[in-house]
């Protein structure tokens, strides 16, 4: 079984490989000027749309605690927030799609699902701890 330590380094070299090469395409197909105006519209369109969904879940979450409801869908989708606005501040198209997918509304709760089940099984096997009996 291949460990979450290479699965991580494995994407952290191929993962920008890809988007070296298809940032090179894309300049030679609409020019070298026009992709980095695209990449700069996408950071910023990405950052503002990040602030505003992370505003609207964190008044969410704020509305479910005076009600006295424990946030638990919030949460997860500030997660997938934070981790949509980090990938959209990266620079290339395929971490600029998926940030994208995971901050807009619509697309997020098919993320949702898959956070929750990943906490769970982190959870479950003891990789994460938030209170330890000394």
């Amino acid at each position: 079984m291949i460990s979450l330590y290479r699965v991580v380094i494995l994407l952290l070299v191929v993962i920008p490989a890809l988007e070296i090469w298809i940032l090179y395409s894309l300049g030679r197909l609409i020019g070298g000027w026009e992709t980095f105006l695209l990449i700069v519209l996408t950071g910023v369109l990405g950052a503002y749309l990040a602030k505003k969904e992370a505003k609207k879940v964190w008044s969410y979450a704020k509305l479910e605690l005076a009600e006295r409801k424990l946030p638990g869908a919030s949460i997860v989708d500030g997660i997938c927030i934070f981790a949509g606005g980090l990938l959209l501040l990266t620079p290339g198209l395929i971490t600029d799609t998926l940030g994208f997918l995971l901050v807009l509304p619509f697309t997020r709760k098919f993320f949702r699902a898959a956070v929750l089940v990943l906490l769970q099984k982190w959870l479950m096997s003891g990789k994460i701890v938030f209170f330890r009996r000394f």
